[in-house]
């Protein structure tokens, strides 16, 4: 897997997760951390700057393009 990918499958990931857990626990609060993700998705957007990426780039994961 490359380094987009993995970035986009956290995201999904996290983001599916704080939406079962605000459901299945009755506690809200979790919906803070989808809108962690989305706030870091926006960002990354604008600025080319991710920190997962940095740090699976760092941990020597391949570079690549996920769409292609």
């Amino acid at each position: 897997m490359t380094v987009d990918r993995i970035v986009h499958l956290m995201a999904g990931l996290m983001v599916l997760l704080s939406i079962a857990l605000a459901h299945f626990s009755g506690n809200p609060a979790w919906l803070w951390l989808t809108a962690f993700v989305g706030v870091n998705l926006a960002q990354s957007g604008v600025t080319g700057f991710c920190p997962l990426a940095f740090m699976l780039k760092k941990s020597g994961v391949k570079e690549g393009n996920c769409c292609s």
